[in-house]
């Protein structure tokens, strides 16, 4: 029996992946990258974007698999942008309805002392929006 993305997503954060990584190296075989890159690339967006506790990094490795999977790849003349983006905010709206914010300091209620989200559930709903609005 093979594993969820959720699993997969998790035991990958269990083994030292930010929560970025997890998120994106999960989706790595339905993207067709390898996952040495997409650990490599989402490796600066951790614990909020290089440890700023801004963008939680579970949603922007789910945001980075937009990208993989819908742009055109056309480096002269770009024609995908828009409808990336438009994948993006869906995702972003659908991570924040589920976690009650997108902001790593929030989701962990650094400053009110109040947890919204832990990481493991931000993981969850990271891989839920790219499941969901990518179909992956």
């Amino acid at each position: 029996m093979s594993m969820t993305k959720k699993e997969k997503a998790i035991e990958l954060h269990d083994k030292k992946y930010n929560c970025a990584q997890a998120v994106a190296c999960a989706f790595a075989e339905e993207c067709g990258i390898d996952e040495r890159l997409l650990f490599q690339a989402n490796e600066g967006f951790g614990l909020g974007m290089g440890g700023t506790k801004g963008v939680c990094g579970a949603l922007t490795g789910a945001i980075m698999l937009a990208g993989f999977k819908n742009s055109d790849g056309n480096l002269a003349d770009p024609k995908t942008k828009g409808s990336t983006y438009q994948l993006s905010k869906e995702m972003l709206n659908r991570f924040e309805e589920k976690c009650k914010s997108t902001i790593c300091k929030e989701l962990k209620g650094l400053e009110t002392g109040k947890m919204l989200c832990s990481c493991h559930d931000c993981i969850l709903a990271g891989v839920e929006v790219a499941e969901e609005v990518l179909g992956l």
